[in-house]
């Protein structure tokens, strides 16, 4: 009768243990799932900002500045995800160095909105990505591989441009 009554204490044990390590491997599923939403949605906020540099470029600019902000819109759109960081704080850098004065003001309200957008969607993405790598870390998702073959998460760090403050000259 004791050993019946150990050995159905051992087996609600490891029950409550796997259920608990199943519940900690669906946890780390949809916050790999958050960050690739939150990946998604950053680089559809990017490919729209370069787009509208692009129009920009068409509208206002002129000359050497004119393709310079046409070739790093095209780069930052085109790079491969491990240059792309680089790419997009060229993009920022040229998009900061604008006079915003001689857009319209249809297209200033835009690239205002793009780069607001971006700066959300990165926000958004980093947040996904430091709770799916705080969990990564603890010891019982190491010792039993809780995070199976994904990829460790990355941060994206680009430079944020001063949305208080947009340029003007």
């Amino acid at each position: 009768m004791t050993t019946l009554l150990v050995l159905a204490l051992v087996a609600a044990l490891v029950m409550a243990g796997a259920l608990w390590l199943v519940a900690t491997a669906n946890r780390l599923d949809r916050l790999h799932v958050r960050m690739d939403a939150g990946w998604a949605a950053l680089d559809a906020a990017l490919a729209r900002r370069a787009v509208v540099a692009r129009a920009v470029t068409a509208s206002a600019l002129r000359g050497d500045d004119a393709a310079a902000l046409r070739a790093a819109a095209d780069t930052a759109e085109s790079a491969a995800r491990p240059e792309r960081e680089a790419a997009e704080n060229e993009l920022t850098r040229r998009l900061a160095d604008v006079d915003r004065s001689v857009l319209p003001a249809a297209l200033t309200d835009e690239l205002n909105d793009a780069e607001e957008r971006v700066v959300i969607a990165r926000r958004v993405y980093n947040d996904a990505v430091r709770d799916a790598l705080a969990l990564r870390r603890r010891r019982r998702v190491r010792y039993f591989r809780l995070a199976g073959t994904a990829p460790t998460p990355e941060y994206f760090e680009i430079a944020e441009p001063d949305l208080a403050n947009p340029p003007t000259s």
